[in-house]
């Protein structure tokens, strides 16, 4: 019952992921090794380990960590059939549990499938024969061997052999469901990840090869300079035009060696992926005085990295999230205010976080969770008195608790920071401790039976534990786990795809602008004319296959790349040579990077396509974008004749390549559009070519200059924005006081609130405009639009429900705008100009007041800990300037001197005890 409610498996329960059928399956197979230890000595007892063997078959399908259950299922079996354990034979139990966890994971996962595609590769290329004529042989003769087995050994009377045959044959039949995925992935599927076809595609797909591999037992460090590089093995894609299987990437000088001074048995700093993650990995193991990363770190900077980080920061915080308490549901990112683990213990959290009784209402959280060390206690009596009471059972589930959990932090070798918080992956963990919870239960009875009535004792322990650890974990951790009337992101992702035209293309990035579209798609068939293009996985030939085929009603994204010019290994990345001061034709540009007899030799001799100019041109046939709805035919004298930019980069992957084939051949027939949460480095240099009309760019040809100093991109179309905002849009329940609004859902009222705010922005501007030309009707009408627009945009995010941020700075200002347009063009209208100065006043002094609470608060803490502080002073310190900026530059003299007397009041003492610190 207290499992139920903790943080991680309650988040992971009602959670679209792998991880609550993992929990499951963990513990199921450790329900049936106990049930097989009740029933051992009965004849038909080993059919629970072949049920076991086939319960991780199907887990392998599921996640991995089911795995490591293994180790805690062998100690049961060996202390249930040796009635005299001895350390010896504890050892060699563990050490022979270890080689069947190694084996499955490193011998029948992947040899099974790479066997099947080595055979099949031979029969294909080498005889001759058709395709799958391998993968039919393999699995034959695999089938016809382990029924040779069962039946040999059971005429010879062997069981134990026949067992472990029997279990082998039914850990495949678990395993055996993948075949879901080649009998899917051949019905070319809308979504088909990796494309996985058949065995030679299958064993790339569970190798998980596109995300790299992680040393474990030896490697480099982060600043290892690479020394050579060697060849790894071939990439083989099925060529049905030749009908045989081809070398699409010979992979040679793909893998470094590096500087064997810069390597180190178990390697904990290794990762060199990101220029930050050097800078996280000195910071954690204490390395100080190496800003340029070249010195050696030694194996104690190895061991502290473990010890602080994987093992404490991302493993024992977990830990104590679920037994303990939670700060707040802001990832950690190793300060003091977010993603901590916390006790209700006021004397205590304060001497780690600083203070905890005045923490200001815009930074409370119903995240917030405390469950004052009882669960943890409780544990730690049931695990005492397990031990004292049983100790082969009270090892077994130790070794369940080490395996799933220090055991998973030390394989998965986690850098400094991940993306996500990794909880989840420790879940089998918490679950073993939550047992010592309920043995922990039964400990107090024990204890009060001896002196007081044993019925008593019974009912007094049982409502006791209940209300101080399950109960007070379900109270704790309802109001943040609870999603009922929550729909947020479906409601996001359909006004990112509402945001598009009529059978458009949108270029989405990452995972959390992508799946939910997939989502409403898929299962919800909101926008299916819609095709959603991500721009990560464009990286290969498998996505591209699925871009150039029809998916629901989208039809195939229009490109001139064949096969053979885009398989993998095959231009996988080229530079880009910045030629001449004249743009180039895109369509010739293309053209170039497609002709193989076009391509430049290297220094290292390695012949390779290129793009020869930064600068491009995109023509535009301007009347088939008025006649089809691109530009309207009131903008058609801003359109320009073709579309000029320069790629920003000196080196394009094959995503860029392909997206540049998109440009050079959609002709303006189908809309473009990029998800206004990709970021720069996928928009391309197009940016001022961009016209906002949702969660979503449109590319138009019609250019949009800008200053310099405004961080806002391209220009936005206010009559179909205003349309999509106030009409087609919905929020999935964001203003409702019964849901609470996560971190991941507080991230996209930024989206949110930016959309509105530029709306109403460009609304003022326009109204002013028509003032000054004299048209004051039109111009009241559209100030009445963007006051309508920030109206709505206050109500749908309220400062008591999602606190006021820098966000909603622009939208006082324009409050302020509309009311000095509003005097400018009607006298008579005082008291509409009055309305809207007092609703940005309102924002102005909600902001002033969260400030101050919050720099009041920062200051609270003692000098050691102000510092850790420094970045959220700097900010409310910005805030406060910002403000008082903006109520100068429209005379609010009351707004100016609150703002300017609360940055002095924080700005002062704050430097003080800043440099008194230091």
């Amino acid at each position: 019952l207290a499992y139920t409610f903790t943080d991680t498996f309650w988040f992971s329960a009602v959670e679209g992921e792998v991880y609550a059928m993992s929990s499951m399956f963990t513990a199921l197979v450790f329900w049936m090794i106990l049930k097989w230890e009740r029933e051992a000595d009965q004849k038909d007892s080993l059919r629970w380990l072949v049920l076991i063997a086939y319960m991780i078959g199907l887990s392998i399908g599921v996640h991995l960590l089911n795995l490591l259950t293994v180790p805690a299922i062998v100690m049961v079996y060996y202390f249930k059939k040796y009635e005299n354990p001895s350390w010896k034979g504890g050892i060699t139990a563990f050490l022979l549990s270890i080689v069947i966890l190694g084996g499955t994971l490193y011998g029948i996962i992947p040899l099974v499938v790479k066997l099947a595609g080595g055979i099949e590769i031979f029969f294909v290329n080498s005889l001759g024969l058709p395709f799958n004529s391998g993968t039919i042989f393999y699995f034959a003769l695999l089938i016809g061997g382990i029924i040779f087995g069962l039946y040999y050994t059971r005429k010879k009377l062997k069981p134990v052999l026949n067992t472990i045959i029997l279990a082998f044959a039914f850990i495949l039949i678990g395993y055996s469901s993948f075949f879901i995925l080649i009998i899917r992935s051949n019905a070319n599927t809308p979504i088909d990840e990796n494309n996985p076809e058949d065995a030679v595609a299958l064993l790339a797909y569970l190798n998980r090869e596109q995300y790299g591999s992680t040393p474990l037992f030896h490697g480099q460090y982060y600043n290892a300079p690479a020394i050579k590089f060697e060849d790894g093995s071939p990439f083989y894609v099925r060529d049905t035009n030749a009908k045989k299987y081809i070398v699409s990437d010979d992979r040679k000088g793909t893998i470094p060696v590096y500087d064997k001074r810069y390597t180190t048995i178990f390697p904990r700093m290794w990762s060199n992926q990101q220029a930050h993650h050097a800078t996280y990995y000195k910071d954690w193991a204490g390395i100080k005085g190496d800003p340029e990363s070249r010195r050696i770190p030694t194996m104690r900077h190895n061991l502290k990295f473990f010890k602080d980080y994987q093992l404490g920061y991302m493993y024992m915080r977990y830990f104590m999230w679920n037994f303990v308490g939670r700060q707040n549901d802001t990832q950690g990112m190793g300060g003091i205010l977010n993603g901590n683990w916390i006790s209700g213990i006021k004397f205590i959290d304060e001497m780690r976080l600083g203070p905890q009784s005045n923490i200001p209402p815009s930074m409370q959280s119903k995240g917030r969770n405390t469950y004052f060390f009882l669960p943890l206690i409780l544990g730690l009596i049931g695990l005492f008195y397990h031990f004292y009471k049983n100790s082969k059972d009270a090892i077994v589930l130790t070794l369940l608790f080490f395996m799933t959990g220090f055991a998973i932090a030390i394989y998965l070798n986690m850098y400094a920071y991940q993306p996500r918080e990794r909880d989840y992956a420790f879940a089998a963990s918490f679950y073993a401790f939550a047992m010592w919870i309920g043995v922990g239960t039964f400990a107090i009875y024990d204890g009060l039976r001896k002196k007081i009535n044993p019925t008593f004792a019974a009912s007094a322990s049982f409502v006791a534990t209940l209300f101080l650890v399950p109960v007070l974990m379900a109270s704790q951790n309802w109001d943040d786990h609870d999603r009922s009337n929550r729909y947020t992101v479906l409601a996001i992702a359909s006004n990112y795809l509402n945001s598009c035209a009529p059978n458009a293309i949108i270029f989405t990035n990452g995972d959390n602008d992508t799946f939910p579209l997939w989502y409403a798609q898929e299962v919800e068939g909101i926008r299916t004319d819609v095709r959603v293009c991500n721009l990560s996985l464009l990286n290969t030939d498998w996505y591209i296959d699925q871009m150039l085929r029809k998916a629901y009603e989208s039809e195939p994204v229009p490109m001139q790349m064949t096969w053979d010019k885009y398989k993998q290994g095959t231009r996988d990345y080229m530079p880009v040579f910045a030629q001449g001061a004249e743009a180039q034709n895109i369509k010739d540009v293309v053209n170039t990077i497609l002709d193989d007899s076009k391509m430049a030799i290297f220094s290292n001799n390695k012949r390779m396509n290129f793009v020869p100019t930064q600068k491009l041109y995109l023509e535009v046939d301007s009347a088939k974008v008025v006649s089809n709805g691109t530009v309207s035919p009131e903008e058609a004298e801003f359109i320009v004749d073709r579309i000029e930019w320069e790629i920003p980069v000196s080196i394009v992957q094959k995503n860029m390549i392909a997206m540049m084939d998109i440009l050079a051949n959609f002709n303006w027939d189908r809309p473009i559009y990029y998800a206004s949460t990709t970021g720069n480095d996928a928009y391309f240099g197009l940016q001022d070519y961009f016209q906002l009309e949702g969660f979503a760019y449109r590319l138009v040809p019609i250019k949009t200059t800008k200053d310099p100093d405004d961080i806002f991109i391209g220009r936005v179309n206010t009559d179909v924005l205003y349309d999509n905002v106030m009409n087609k849009f919905t929020w999935g329940g964001l203003n409702d006081p019964r849901i609470y609004i996560n971190e991941d859902n507080s991230r996209l009222t930024m989206t949110i609130k930016t959309i509105f705010g530029r709306l109403a922005e460009a609304l003022e501007m326009e109204a002013h405009l028509l003032a000054e030309e004299g048209e004051v009707e039109k111009a009241m009408k559209l100030l009445d639009k963007a006051t309508n627009v920030l109206d709505e945009a206050i109500a749908l995010m309220p400062n008591h429900l999602l606190p006021y941020n820098y966000f909603n700075l622009p939208m006082a200002e324009t409050y302020f705008a509309i009311a000095n347009t509003i005097d400018s063009v009607d006298a008579n209208a005082g008291t509409k100009a009055e309305k809207s100065r007092i609703k940005a006043r309102d924002i102005l002094e909600i902001m002033i007041s969260n400030s101050q609470a919050e720099l009041d608060y920062y200051l609270s803490f003692k000098a050691k800990f102000v510092h850790l502080v420094d970045r959220e002073i700097q900010q409310n310190l910005g805030i406060l300037q910002r403000i008082s900026a903006i109520a100068e530059e429209f005379d609010d003299v009351e707004i100016f001197s609150k703002a300017s007397d609360a940055f002095q009041e924080a700005y002062t003492p704050w430097v003080s005890r800043r440099g008194g610190y230091m």
